[in-house]
Parts: C-alpha cells; sequence; structure tokens
C-alpha cells in the first residue's frame, strides 16, 4: 500500500556536494571509543570502511534543530509535517580503494529514490541517498543510504520475534553505555535524543530505553571483521531490524563465508542488525 506524499515527491534527484579533510584526531577518537589502540592513524593510513561518516556531520544552526533534536530540514532530507520521526534503516558500501586520513574528500549526495509504504506502524516514507566520495589519494566509496520518516511516537511498538539460534565462527560482547552512545553521537554530531535523553527516549518516543544508535551497529560489525581478519573491506551492507538499548549487551557475530562475512548483533534475545562483508583479502586473526 501507498499514500501520497505531497510536495516531497519533487525532491527526488536533489544533489549536494561538500568536501571536507580526513584530519587524523576523528579517527583516533574513534579507535578509543572502540577500545583500541589509537597509534594506528597516522597521515596516510587506510580509513576503515564506514569512518568517512566522521568527516561529514550534519552543518546545521541550532536553531533549525526539531523537538527531538533532528534536523527540520538538512538540506536533502524532505520535510514532511506528518512523517516527523527519522530512522536510518540501512545501508549498501562498496569501495575499490580506501580512503586515507590526511585525504581531502568530496562528497556528491544525491537523492536517488522515495518509497512510501504503509507498515505495521503506520505510514513511512523510506528515502534511498547515493553518496559519492573521492579521496585526494584515489580512494573511493560509494554508499546507498536507505532513510525511513516516520509518524508522530504512539503507541509503543511490539518487540520482534526472538532470535534463532544460529552457528557462528566469532563472538564479540561489548556492553552499550550511556557514556558510549554520548561519545558516538558527538564524533558524528547526532543530536538525536533517542540516544541520550533517556526520559524523552521512554517517555516521548516510548522506547524502553536510550536506543543504540543504528550505525554504531554497524561499525561495531565491522570493527569484529577488522579483530579477526585484518584487511580491506570491498563491499558492506547492513540492514536494521530492531532497536537495542542500554544496558542489554550486543553480541556482534561473524560467520564465514565464501567472500568474507555474514553478521549480526543480537541484543535482549532478538536480532538488532544483520550485515554482510566482502574482503579484499582475509587475514590470520589477531
Amino acid at each position: 500500500m501507498s499514500f501520497d506524499i505531497g510536495e516531497a515527491a519533487g525532491l527526488l534527484g536533489r544533489t549536494e556536494t561538500r568536501v571536507a579533510e580526513a584530519h587524523s584526531e576523528p579517527a583516533q577518537l574513534l579507535q578509543a571509543t572502540l577500545d583500541r589502540d589509537i597509534d594506528s592513524f597516522k597521515t596516510g593510513a587506510p580509513l576503515p570502511l564506514l569512518w568517512h561518516w566522521l568527516y561529514f556531520p550534519p552543518l546545521v544552526r541550532q536553531s533549525r534543530l526539531g523537538e527531538d533534536g533532528h534536523t527540520q530540514d538538512s538540506g536533502l532530507l524532505p520535510v514532511v509535517p506528518f512523517l516527523p520521526r527519522r530512522m536510518w534503516a540501512g545501508s549498501r558500501l562498496r569501495s575499490d580503494k580506501p580512503l586515507r586520513v590526511g585525504d581531502r574528500l568530496t562528497r556528491r549526495s544525491e537523492v536517488v529514490s522515495l518509497t512510501p509504504k504503509i507498515g505495521g506502524s503506520g505510514r513511512l516514507l523510506f528515502i534511498t541517498i547515493r553518496h559519492s566520495l573521492n579521496g585526494s589519494s584515489g580512494g573511493s566509496i560509494v554508499e546507498e543510504q536507505d532513510v525511513a520518516l516516520r509518524e508522530p511516537a504512539g503507541a509503543r511498538t511490539p518487540p520482534g520475534k526472538p532470535a534463532m539460534p544460529t552457528a557462528f565462527d566469532y563472538e564479540d560482547v561489548i556492553t552499550p553505555t550511556p557514556t558510549l552512545l554520548f561519545r558516538f553521537s558527538a564524533l558524528t554530531f547526532n543530536a538525536h535524543r533517542i540516544h541520550y535523553d533517556e526520559p524523552y527516549a521512554t517517555q516521548v518516543e516510548g522506547y524502553d530505553g536510550l536506543v543504540v544508535h543504528g550505525p554504531l551497529l554497524a561499525v561495531l560489525m565491522l570493527d569484529l571483521v577488522d579483530r579477526v581478519s585484518p584487511g580491506m573491506v570491498s563491499a558492506f551492507d547492513f540492514k536494521a531490524v530492531n532497536p537495542a538499548f542500554v544496558p542489554h549487551p550486543l553480541a556482534v557475530r561473524a560467520t564465514t563465508t565464501e567472500v568474507g562475512f555474514a553478521l549480526r548483533v543480537e541484543s535482549a534475545g532478538r536480532i538488532a542488525s544483520t550485515g554482510s562483508v566482502t574482503v579484499a583479502r582475509l587475514g590470520a586473526p589477531r
């Protein structure tokens, strides 16, 4: 089922171009947030896939933030008054050569699809934005990012089905804390209140607690891949399935495939996110 999205339909094809310098400090700060050695990010070092998110935070004035902390108009995402809530639903990324610390980065973004749907939680507008990034050292990334616009918060969404037990080859268990979520929000300049304001998250949005960022779950999946098989990730797809909440532990699990790994994050007995990775080179665990 579908519905009329009004003036938002005219935003298909909207573009934006930004430039940034890939300084080492944001990468070192994220490495510290992941409890990893920060000495590996000198000028010229390859940036792990996804870490370009550190260099293109939303450049929005404080007065343009909504009640939930999100931007009212990002320049790319349309304003749909009856769909005020926003959720990052997943991404698909491809990279033939990594970006590097010290690069001058250029990112061209385009709204490539607008898909209205009606689901169990009401009306949804799925927006796909294609980001094409190029670094001055020759690296590149193409990311298709899916964002869902949702209706105002109402009754609590029923939890998803319990995860079925499956075999896996590697696992890392992380207990999310408010400080972990705060650090990640600060690094990505994410002001969405569900990640740091528990009364707002539970009483207004109807969640069970502070919500772990979907992009943070994606970073944790690739961090596990890097720990067990260092090498370039040439492709990564991930999808949000259920919200994960503080303080329930996150079980990040990887299963070896012919081309890389199948990934999932479980929290409180349910799948929070899934992913698949293609690696250019498999290495020994470290």
